[in-house]
C-alpha cells in the first residue's frame, strides 16, 4: 500500500478550512484513486480522495454524489473539492461497511440485503439522473474486455466477430426496456455500501461511473457479487423482493419473466466483463490479487448463461473456450500465459 501523502493535500485541506489536520491512508482498491482519512484537533473528521487527472477524473464523481443527495440517496456530502487538482473532501462514512458486518453477522444477512433492495427501489422511483444512456456500444465494449484480456491471457484464438455479434443479438431486446431508464451506479455490491448507524441506513460508495440503463443493472451487481459469496437461496428471495416492490409501484406494468431474462442478459454482461477487468488488473497494473476472484465470477456467468435468452452467447462460449476451461472450481487451474 502506498502511504505517501499527495504533494498538494496539505495546501488544499488548508483552503478547504482543514490546515493541520492529520492524514491517515486507507487501503486502496482496482483504481488509481486513493482515499485518507483527515481528523481535527477537536475530533471532527472527513475523507479526502485523490483523485489525480489524467488517470483519473473526480468531476463524475462530484456530479453523481450532488445528484444522489439531492434526490435523497444517502452519498457522502461535498465539503470541498479542487477537481483539476484531483482532491475532494468529503464527508467520512465510518468503517462499518456491509461486507463485513454481514460476514461478522450473518444472522443480519437478510436484513441488511432487503435495506439495499429497498435502496435500490427509492433510486429506480426516481426519473433518471443527468447521466449518459448505457447505450448498446457501451455494453459490447465492456464484453470486449473478455476477449482482449481474459482470452489471450489462456493462449486462445477466438471468434472475436462472433462475439460481437452473439452479445448485439442478445442485448438488442432489452434496449427498449431500459428506456426512459433509471440511474445505474454500476458497481452496486457489499463493499461499496456503508452502514450508517442502524441496518436501515445505508451510504453510497464508488458511483462516478453513473449512467441511465436497465434496473436490473444493479440488482445483479449486488445478488451476483464478484467479491463475497451470495447464496442461491439469498439471492432468490432479494431477486423476489424486489420484483415485489417494483410490480406494487409499476401500475401492473411490470413483467418478472421477463425481467428475470433481462436480469440474465445483464449477469452474463456484467460477469464477463469483470472477467476481463481482472486479468487487466494483473497484466496492465500489476495486481494479480484479482485472479483469484475469477472463480466465483465464472461460476455465476455460466448460471446466466444457462438461461434460453443467452442461447447466441451460450453457443459462442461452447465452440471457442475449450471444456476444461469451463469449470469453475478449476478455472485457474492451468496457467495463464506470462
Amino acid at each position: 500500500m502506498d502511504l505517501t501523502i499527495p504533494e498538494d493535500a496539505a495546501a488544499f485541506l488548508k483552503r478547504a478550512g482543514w490546515a493541520d489536520a492529520a492524514i491517515d491512508p486507507l487501503p486502496g482498491d482496482a483504481s488509481f484513486r486513493r482515499y485518507f482519512r483527515v481528523r481535527k484537533a477537536d475530533g471532527s473528521g472527513a475523507m479526502l480522495m485523490h483523485a489525480p487527472p489524467p488517470r483519473e477524473n473526480p468531476a463524475p464523481f462530484l456530479r453523481a454524489a450532488l445528484w444522489l443527495d439531492g434526490n435523497r440517496m444517502r452519498a457522502p456530502i461535498i465539503l470541498a473539492d479542487d477537481a483539476e487538482a484531483g482532491f475532494v473532501l468529503m464527508e467520512d462514512f465510518g468503517d462499518v461497511r456491509m461486507r463485513e458486518y454481514v460476514d461478522a453477522w450473518p444472522d443480519d444477512e437478510m436484513a441488511v440485503y432487503r435495506a439495499a433492495i429497498d435502496a435500490l427501489l427509492a433510486l429506480h422511483r426516481l426519473p433518471p439522473g443527468p447521466f449518459t444512456d448505457y447505450s448498446l456500444g457501451e455494453y459490447v465494449r465492456e464484453v470486449r474486455l473478455f476477449t482482449d484480456w481474459y482470452c489471450p491471457a489462456r493462449g486462445l484464438y477466438i471468434d472475436g466477430r462472433g462475439w460481437t455479434a452473439a452479445w448485439e443479438e442478445v442485448l438488442a431486446p432489452l434496449l427498449p426496456r431500459q428506456r426512459p431508464g433509471v440511474t445505474v451506479l454500476r458497481d452496486y455490491h457489499a463493499e461499496n455500501i456503508m452502514l450508517l448507524g442502524d441496518l436501515g441506513r445505508q451510504g453510497l460508495l464508488d458511483f462516478q461511473d453513473a449512467l441511465v440503463g436497465h434496473p436490473a443493472y444493479d440488482l445483479v451487481s449486488l445478488l451476483q457479487d464478484a467479491r463475497r459469496d451470495v447464496s442461491p437461496e439469498l439471492e432468490s428471495a432479494m431477486f423476489d423482493h424486489y420484483c415485489q416492490g417494483a410490480a406494487a409501484t409499476s401500475g401492473g406494468a411490470f413483467d418478472a419473466e421477463t425481467f428475470l431474462a433481462d436480469y440474465a442478459r445483464l449477469g452474463a454482461q456484467r460477469n464477463a466483463k469483470i472477467i476481463g477487468i481482472f486479468v487487466r488488473l494483473w497484466k496492465r497494473d500489476g495486481k494479480p490479487r484479482y485472479l483469484d476472484l475469477i472463480a466465483r465470477v465464472w461460476s455465476q456467468l455460466e448460471r446466466d448463461l444457462a438461461h434460453p435468452a443467452l442461447g447466441p452467447v451460450a453457443a459462442w462460449f461452447d465452440a471457442n473456450i475449450p471444456a476444461e476451461l469451463r469449470d469453475p472450481a478449476g478455472v485457474l487451474g492451468g496457467p495463464f500465459t506470462s
